[in-house]
Parts: C-alpha cells; sequence; structure tokens
C-alpha cells in the first residue's frame, strides 16, 4: 500500500500516468507555460476520467492544490487507479481523477504556486469591489523577517508572541491564514488575477461536469488537525454545506461556524466550481489529514516564505527548510501513509454512495 506514495513529483506523475495506462485510461495532459519543475521537467495538470463522459453525476478526485501536500493525493489517486477501486461504478456516475493541480508547488515542494499564490485563496472577484476587506493586523512584518537564524527574527518571533497573547491563538491563525491580497511576498497570497491552475482548473470543471446534475469533490489537503486523521471541511454555500452533511453526517465541520481545525478562508476552489456548476448540485469536501503539530507547519510555511523571498535555496539553511516544509505537509511514515489510505478509501466509498443514491 506505501508504494503507491512518492518520493517527488516526477515519480508521482509517471505513476499515476502509468496506472492510467493499465487501466487503458487516456489521460488530458495541462503543461503549465509558465514554470518548469525542481529537476528541469514540465509540469502538468493531469486529467483522467473512469466512466462515461455523459452520466449526469461525477465524483471529482483532486491533489496537489497546495503543492507539497499533493504527496498525499497523489497516493491515494495511485492507489485507487491500482486497485481498481472504481471497477464496479453505477452506469450513470464517473470518476474525474485532477492530479497536482498545482504542480510547481508539488515539484518544488511548496504550498504556493509559481507566482507565490495560495490556490485556496485565488478563486474570487479581483474587481476593486471583490476584494476583501477585512482589518489588517500589521503582522506582514513580523511573518518575513530579514534574516531566519538572526536578531530580525528573534524580535519577529517577539512581537507574534505578544499578538497571540493578547488575541489568542485562533485569531493568530485566522490573521495568517485567512488569505491577503496586499502583499505579494507573504504567506497564504491570494493573487491578483486568476492563476494558470485557477483557469485550467475551471476549464477541466466545465469540460467534464457542465451538463451533471450532482457533483462531489474530495479535495486532498493535508498540515491541519490531529496525525493522520482526514477531517472533512465542508466549503462554499451554505446549500452545499447542508448537501455534504446529509452525504457524511456529523463528522463534517465548517471552518465559518468555528467546528473546523482551519480558520475561515476566502477564494476557495469551492467558491470557484459554485460558480462553474451554478445549475448542478454540489457537495465540496476537503479532506484535510493532519501532520505535525500547528506552531509547526506555521513556522516551516514562514520559513519556506522567507527562504524564497530573502534567503537562498540552494545553502545549508536552504536544505533544512526545505526538509522541515516536506516534512510539515508529508510526514514520511508508514503508519500516517495507512491511515491516509484507510479514511481516504472510506470517504470516497461514501461519496460513491452518496452521489449514487442522489
Amino acid at each position: 500500500m506505501t508504494s503507491f506514495f512518492s518520493a517527488n513529483y516526477p515519480e508521482a506523475r509517471d505513476k499515476f500516468l502509468k496506472s492510467c495506462a493499465a487501466l487503458g485510461l487516456p489521460v488530458e495532459s495541462h503543461l503549465n507555460p509558465n514554470a518548469k519543475g525542481a529537476f528541469g521537467e514540465d509540469l502538468f495538470m493531469d486529467v483522467a476520467r473512469i466512466g462515461s463522459r455523459t452520466t449526469s453525476k461525477v465524483l471529482f478526485l483532486m491533489s496537489g492544490t497546495h503543492g507539497v501536500e499533493g504527496y498525499c493525493g497523489s497516493g491515494v489517486q495511485v492507489g485507487f487507479l491500482q486497485t481498481e477501486f472504481f471497477a464496479q461504478l453505477p452506469e450513470d456516475l464517473s470518476v474525474v481523477l485532477i492530479h497536482a493541480m498545482n504542480p510547481y508547488g508539488f515539484s518544488h515542494d511548496r504550498r504556493v504556486n509559481e507566482d507565490n499564490v495560495d490556490l485556496n485563496r485565488n478563486f474570487r472577484d479581483f474587481s476593486s469591489h471583490g476584494l476583501p476587506h477585512r482589518d489588517d493586523p500589521n503582522i506582514h512584518p513580523h511573518l518575513l523577517p530579514e534574516d531566519w537564524e538572526g536578531p530580525a527574527r528573534a524580535a519577529a518571533n517577539k512581537q507574534l508572541a505578544l499578538f497571540i497573547e493578547e488575541h489568542g491563538m485562533r485569531t493568530f491563525q485566522t490573521a495568517v491564514s485567512g488569505g491577503q491580497y496586499q502583499h505579494a511576498d507573504g504567506v497564504f497570497y491570494g493573487g491578483n488575477r486568476p492563476t494558470w491552475s485557477n483557469e485550467a482548473f475551471r476549464q477541466v470543471v466545465r469540460d467534464h461536469a457542465q451538463d451533471a446534475e450532482t457533483v462531489s469533490f474530495l479535495d486532498f489537503h493535508t498540515g491541519l488537525g490531529p496525525y493522520g486523521y482526514g477531517e472533512l471541511i465542508s466549503l462554499g454555500s451554505l446549500d452545499q454545506k447542508s448537501f455534504a452533511r446529509n452525504w457524511f453526517g456529523d463528522q463534517v465541520t465548517d471552518p465559518d461556524a468555528g467546528t473546523s481545525s482551519s480558520a475561515p478562508v476566502v477564494g476557495t476552489v469551492g467558491h470557484g466550481v459554485a460558480e462553474v456548476l451554478n445549475d448542478a448540485h454540489i457537495a465540496f469536501i476537503a479532506l484535510e489529514y493532519g501532520t505535525r503539530d500547528l506552531t509547526q507547519v506555521l513556522t516551516a510555511l514562514r520559513a519556506d516564505n522567507w527562504l524564497y523571498h530573502k534567503g537562498d535555496v540552494s545553502s545549508d539553511l536552504g536544505k533544512s527548510i526545505k526538509a522541515e516544509i516536506r516534512d510539515a505537509f508529508y510526514p514520511d511514515e508508514e503508519t500516517w501513509k495507512e491511515m491516509i489510505w484507510a479514511r481516504a478509501s472510506e470517504v470516497t466509498s461514501k461519496a460513491l454512495k452518496g452521489l449514487g443514491d442522489a
């Protein structure tokens, strides 16, 4: 089972393509024209469909929305293909696998894309009236200090600790991760226009589900919650959240209601899906697997962001930071992978049943 998972993006893509070929599945490969991978390779969002193109019910399984988190979702997708998990689909139901939505981040072990954009904050109206007007707690300078091992970071950490002491960890998490559009060199930056991945993904959804009546999305993520546990985070409109609860029950959490390990966020992929499929019934779930302690994960994200804006990726410090960010989102441990696979199988089976009964 652990052989489904990979050590890098080229290996993951190779496993995905070979697994599709073994089942005779054609693959649509969308080339990212704006970037190359860590090994100089071309970068692709690959798409495979199991079942008829005309079904009224479609299940999307997505990996790599947040780049480095793609190791998890890719492993699940490869596992489903190699075990022929979808061999007995109902006649009116199909499955679409989207592999490496953010191939740059996957290849470079980064959560963001080639423009430092968090794709799950990028699906929004970028006109002046569409951007959020949230209070800026003015913590950006402290999140991106001038050095990482010297006095500037020490002073920044002191200021962040004071913020947490005054406002609490949850408020800090929301301020940092909720999505921001002012600082292009900052963490959780949502961009100033739709990214390549955003536009390519929208086209894939249109091509595969434009006429569908009922659609479910399972978007695989890592980095929040208890180690190895897959939290079912419902994203999107109130109707989408209600639809998801009908299928998955009380396990579904809601960031806006304060029941999730995730803070409320803006510009999510789920909102983009609703714009493309405005006539369909949609259940959008971010399947979020826990890895390390929240403080450790946020520190790794800060370090990676600092590295690409202030540091040297090839230095010893750079290599150490890259190892930390990878571990924060992909614990390369047998137990963790087994938990990922078991939960993914359970949740995907429930999604198939929900679609089948719809």
